[in-house]
């Protein structure tokens, strides 16, 4: 099995997974500074201790992949410029989203054994309102949901030309333990324990999302395995079919941790989604997925993970 970016918070869990599975794991990651480098060596050296090496490469460099040996029989890509930054320019998403997906296929190519590509996409491609089924035409608003459309595509491309079988699964809102800095739980967790400021968009208490416990997800990653053939060229939607407010989930965090959280509002985030809903329809019907995991006990570990690795850290 390969996973690439598999330093990162989706991909840490999964290369564990697999192994846990009696899989042989390998990783790649690049450990880009998009945040904290330490966050992905801290994943590397969990998986490390659990027999998954993860190597350094870049995947964007055409050539990053020309010395590695291509005797896999499943590869999981996961790696991405994630999320809707202002940080991040469109060059960013362009390389680290579509150039390294096209390197990956090629390498992908060259696997005589391969069973199954497998792309992880996002609920961010269909745009501000994602709560459709797969059948939806995409409206993707933000350079991440574009590129991550046109990653899929290409992915797709190799399958419907019978290159290679594979599929595409588009998560939803995940959050749990190892969950990237700038992500929501993350920040109001940090946010609680420093008695920093909160800084919540304008708006966006209201908003509703689908959000998914990572170990949910993952659930329903790695049972694509052994359906092949049902799930080539699928586009198959992961994630819960419940919805909660953003400000439900501080109320969440404030019950958990016993802390009130410090709020200030500031401008709305340009191409965030409004309301996501997973519909899983398909996924229940080609995979088995079930999504069990409420959504306090999700955000109760959470905030253990948190503060076993972290809250040391902060001030009182």
């Amino acid at each position: 099995m390969l996973v690439t970016g598999a330093a990162g918070f989706i991909g840490s869990h999964l290369a564990e997974r697999l192994q846990g599975l009696g899989h042989e794991t390998i990783g790649f990651d690049n450990f880009s500074s998009y945040y904290a480098p330490e966050l992905k060596e801290l994943n590397a050296g969990i998986l490390q201790d659990k027999g998954i090496v993860v190597h350094t490469l870049d995947l964007r460099d055409s050539n990053a992949l020309a010395d590695r040996t291509p005797d896999f029989d499943y590869i999981f890509h996961l790696a991405a410029q994630p999320g809707i930054s202002t940080d991040c320019t469109f060059e960013d998403y362009l390389s680290n989203n579509f150039v390294a997906t096209k390197n990956v296929i090629d390498f992908a190519l060259r696997c005589k054994n391969l069973k199954l590509f497998v792309n992880i996409a996002t609920s961010s491609i269909y745009g501000l309102q994602a709560s459709f089924d797969e059948e939806k035409v995409p409206e993707p608003v933000s350079f991440y949901g574009v590129t991550k459309l046109a990653a899929e595509e290409l992915v797709l491309a190799a399958s419907r030309e019978h290159k290679i079988k594979a599929c595409s699964l588009r998560l939803y809102s995940v959050y749990g333990p190892r969950e990237r800095p700038e992500k929501l739980y993350s920040k109001l967790i940090a946010a609680a324990f420093s008695g920093e400021v909160f800084p919540l968009y304008e708006g966006s208490g209201s908003h509703l999302r689908s959000f998914t416990y990572v170990q949910d997800i993952i659930d329903g990653i790695v049972s694509v395995i052994g359906k092949e053939s049902q799930v080539d060229s699928q586009i198959i939607n992961i994630g819960t079919e419940e919805e909660h407010t953003t400000q439900q989930g501080i109320d969440a965090i404030e019950k958990i941790t016993g802390k009130k959280i410090r709020i200030e509002t500031v401008a709305p985030r340009p191409g965030d989604q409004i309301r996501t809903h997973a519909v899983i329809g398909k996924a229940r019907k080609l995979l088995g997925y079930n999504p069990a995991t409420s959504f306090e006990d999700g955000l109760r570990a959470q905030v253990e993970w948190y503060t076993t690795y972290f809250a040391c850290e902060e001030t009182p």
